[in-house]
C-alpha cells in the first residue's frame, strides 16, 4: 500500500476501471499509513474546520431512510420554520471566534424558494459583511439554478449536496427525488461559480462495492469537499435498528475515500463520536477536515477539545481572533 501511496502521489489516479479491491484487502494499519502520507504530500497540514445551523428544522417532504427531519417519519424532531437573522449572525459568531474556517445554514426540506431564500440572502449577506474572512456555505436542497447564482453576490463560496451513497443503491435510500437530481445539482451548482461539498452517509446497508463506486463517482465529480457521515441510527426512522459500523470499518473507508480523492478535503461529519477520543485516528488515515460543534440532530465534538487534539497531532489551524471586551 505504501508503493500505491508514492504513485498517488507522484500523479497516479485511480478509478473504476482499476482492481480496487486491493483496498479492501490490504492490512488496515498500512492502508492508513499510506493515506495520511497521501494527505500530507498533496494537502498539507492545513485543517479545515467548519460548523453549521440548522436554519430551518423538520417537515421535510422527503423520504430519505436516514433521516430524523423528514415528514414520512415519526421522530420527535424539532420542527420550526426559517429562523430569524440574530440566532444565524450569533452561530457564525460563535464559530469565527472560535477559529472556525467555514460556517454553514443547513434547511429541512426538498429546496429553497420564495420568502426563506430571501431570509437566507439577507442572513448570508450580513454574515459576510461583518465576518468577510469566515468562508460561507450553504446547504438548501435542489434549488433552482437561477437561485443558486443569487448565492455568490451574498459572500456563498460552496453549496452543499450530498449525493448520499453510490448510484446503484441510491433508490434503497429514498424515493423522492432520484440520484439523477443530485448530479444535476452539482453541476448547476458549478454553473453558477460555486465550489461543491458532496459525500453521503457510510453504514446505511450498502456493500463495500457502493463504497468503491461512491468514492470514484466523487473522483469524476471533481468535489473540493467530502463529508463523511457515518450513520447514527435515529429511532422511528427506517434505519432505526441499523448496526453501527465497527471502528475498523469506519477506519478503512476513510482511508479509501483518501486514495481515490486525493486532493479534496475528506472532511469527517456524524459518527465521529463512535470514537471516545474524537476519532484521532481518522486524521491519522487520510482525514484533513471535519464539522466541529452541534451537527443537526446529532451532537458532535466540543471545537476547543477538537482544536487541542489536531494540534497535537500536528496540524495547523486558522488561528482564533484577538478578542476586546
Amino acid at each position: 500500500m505504501i508503493t500505491l501511496a508514492k504513485e498517488i502521489i507522484n500523479g497516479r489516479r485511480l478509478s473504476k476501471a482499476d482492481d480496487l479491491s486491493v483496498l479492501l484487502e490490504a492490512d488496515l494499519k498500512e492502508l492508513a499509513k499510506g493515506a495520511d502520507m497521501i494527505r500530507e504530500a498533496l494537502c498539507g497540514n492545513a485543517m479545515d474546520l467548519c460548523s453549521i445551523i440548522n436554519g430551518r428544522a423538520g417537515k421535510c417532504s422527503e423520504n430519505c431512510k436516514f433521516c430524523a427531519q423528514s415528514a414520512h417519519h415519526h421522530t420527535n424532531c424539532d420542527e420550526y420554520g426559517f429562523l430569524a437573522n440574530e440566532p444565524l449572525l450569533e452561530g457564525c459568531a460563535h464559530a469565527h471566534d472560535n477559529g472556525v474556517n467555514r460556517y454553514s445554514i443547513v434547511t429541512a426540506g426538498r429546496t429553497m424558494e420564495g420568502a426563506d431564500l430571501e431570509k437566507a440572502l439577507k442572513a448570508y449577506q450580513c454574515m459576510h459583511e461583518v465576518y468577510p474572512d469566515m468562508i460561507l456555505c450553504a446547504s438548501h436542497g435542489l434549488m433552482k439554478a437561477e437561485d443558486l447564482k443569487k448565492l455568490p453576490a451574498v459572500g456563498v463560496s460552496m453549496y452543499h449536496a450530498n449525493v448520499e451513497t453510490s448510484a446503484n443503491y441510491f433508490s434503497h435510500i429514498c424515493t423522492t427525488h432520484q440520484y439523477e437530481d443530485k448530479l444535476a445539482e452539482i453541476r448547476m451548482a458549478k454553473e453558477a461559480g460555486l465550489t461543491v461539498c458532496s459525500g453521503g452517509i457510510l453504514g446505511m446497508g450498502e456493500s463495500w462495492q457502493d463504497r468503491l463506486d461512491m468514492a470514484c463517482e466523487l473522483a469524476e465529480l471533481e468535489i473540493t469537499s467530502i463529508p463523511l457521515n457515518f450513520l447514527i441510527p435515529i429511532p422511528g426512522t427506517p434505519l432505526g435498528d441499523t448496526m453501527r459500523l465497527e471502528q475498523e470499518e469506519i477506519i478503512r473507508i476513510v482511508a479509501i475515500f483518501r486514495y481515490i480523492n486525493p486532493t479534496a478535503f475528506i472532511r469527517l461529519a456524524a459518527g465521529r463520536n463512535y470514537f471516545s477520543d474524537g476519532g484521532k485516528v481518522l486524521f491519522e488515515a487520510g482525514a484533513n477536515a471535519t464539522l466541529t460543534g452541534d451537527m443537526l440532530t446529532t451532537v458532535g465534538n466540543n471545537t476547543t477539545q477538537d482544536r487541542e487534539m489536531l494540534e497535537a497531532l500536528g496540524f495547523s489551524l486558522k488561528e482564533k481572533p484577538a478578542l476586546h471586551e
